[in-house]
C-alpha cells in the first residue's frame, strides 16, 4: 500500500502537531515525520508526505526523504492538492490511500479507485497502531471490554452496515 498524505491537512487536524507548528513551520514538519516514522517502519507501507509551497517555495518541486518517508515540497505558485492529484493519477501498480480531510481531493481519490481517508482517523489508526505495539496489555483490556456485549443486540437487517461503510472499515483495518 502506499500512503499519500496532504502534510499541512494533517497538521492543522492534530492537537499535538498543531501546536507545534504554530511555533515553527519547520518544527511542525520534523513533528509530523517523527510521528509517522515508527508506524511507516512497522508497517511496512510505502509512504510520501506532500506540503505546499505555495507562497514562498523554490521555483521548482523540490524532494526529500526522511526516515524512509518521501517527501515533496510543490514548486512555488503550485498546491499541494495537484501534486496529489497527479501522484493518484499515476499510481496503477499498487493500492493507494490519501489522508486528506479536504473533501475535494479526497473525491477526487476515490473516483480514480484510490480510497481516502480523513486526517483525524488516520492520526487515530496511527495512535491504535502504537498502543498495541508499545502496550499490548492495555490494547488487550481495551478489546476485551469492546467484546464484552454489554448492551443491545438488535436483530434482522438493522444490525448490516452499508456497502460504504464496509468499504471504509477495510480501508481503515489495512491501516
Amino acid at each position: 500500500m502506499h500512503i499519500i498524505i496532504d502534510g499541512y491537512n494533517l497538521i492543522r487536524q492534530s492537537d499535538h502537531l498543531r501546536s507545534v507548528d504554530r511555533r515553527n513551520l519547520e518544527a511542525g514538519r520534523d513533528a509530523l515525520i517523527r510521528f509517522l516514522a515508527p508506524y511507516r517502519r512497522g508497517r511496512g507501507h510505502a509512504m510520501t508526505v506532500v506540503f505546499d509551497a505555495w507562497d514562498g517555495g523554490s521555483p521548482r518541486e523540490e524532494r526529500d526523504r526522511q526516515a524512509g518517508i518521501d517527501i515533496v515540497y510543490s514548486r512555488r505558485g503550485r498546491k499541494a492538492d495537484d501534486v496529489i492529484k497527479e501522484m493518484v493519477e499515476k499510481q496503477t501498480r499498487t493500492e493507494t490511500l490519501v489522508v486528506t480531510s479536504d473533501r475535494e481531493i479526497a473525491d477526487y481519490a476515490v473516483r480514480r479507485s484510490a480510497a481516502a481517508v480523513s486526517s483525524p482517523e488516520f492520526e487515530r489508526a496511527v495512535l491504535r497502531f502504537y498502543e498495541k505495539r508499545f502496550f499490548p496489555a492495555v490494547s488487550e483490556e481495551m478489546d476485551e471490554e469492546d467484546r464484552s456485549g454489554k448492551g443491545t443486540r438488535k436483530k434482522g437487517p438493522s444490525r448490516r452496515i452499508s456497502r460504504g461503510a464496509k468499504d471504509f472499515q477495510k480501508r481503515v483495518e489495512k491501516l
